[in-house]
């Protein structure tokens, strides 16, 4: 069972990890999702082989109340499957752009997927005025439009921009 104080890993690490594409294909990823390091990443990698695993097993059984199951989930996501082909060709950006860390930069409250990181991970994003302070937080396709700065924090932000002399979009 393990001990009770110590938490399961959520990840498997690759098996060669000192493979050349592999470097170059992560660092790229790690750089634009802003990813502090390569565990992250095989977390997310792991969560979209349980997708694709799920899928492959529901295409062999065809389990009508399980495909639904499977389905909800990930439109619950944000990621719109209708078929086990569209969750088969699921790939680990569509993942990555669903994290609250990639979409406060995509909505423009961050200068950069990093300072979007720090901006969270001080909480001073919200959704639904509930502080979430976890950069990799998948956000449902509901939760999407609540995501805000804090108040306090975003007049401090428009009041240091201006006096910077630049434009400032808050949303």
């Amino acid at each position: 069972m393990g001990h009770p104080k110590k938490q399961k890993k959520k990840y498997e690490s690759p098996r060669k990890l000192w493979d050349k594409s592999r470097i170059e294909k992560d660092k790229k990823i790690l750089d634009e999702f802003g990813l502090r390091r390569k565990r992250e990443l095989w977390r997310f990698e792991s969560i979209l082989r349980e997708f694709r695993r799920r899928a492959r097993e529901l295409q062999a059984k065809r389990g009508e109340t399980k495909e639904k199951d499977l389905f909800e989930k990930l439109s619950g996501m944000g990621i719109r499957c209708t078929t086990l082909d569209d969750v088969l060709s699921i790939n680990l950006e569509n993942i990555l752009s669903r994290r609250l860390q990639t979409i406060v930069y995509k909505k423009g409250i961050a200068n950069s997927p990093r300072h979007a990181r720090q901006l969270i991970v001080h909480g001073h994003v919200t959704i639904k005025d509930r502080k979430i302070s976890w950069p990799s937080y998948i956000v449902k396709r509901n939760e999407e439009d609540a995501i805000s700065l804090r108040p306090e924090i975003a007049a401090k932000m428009i009041h240091a921009e201006k006096a910077a002399g630049e434009s400032v979009k808050v949303k």
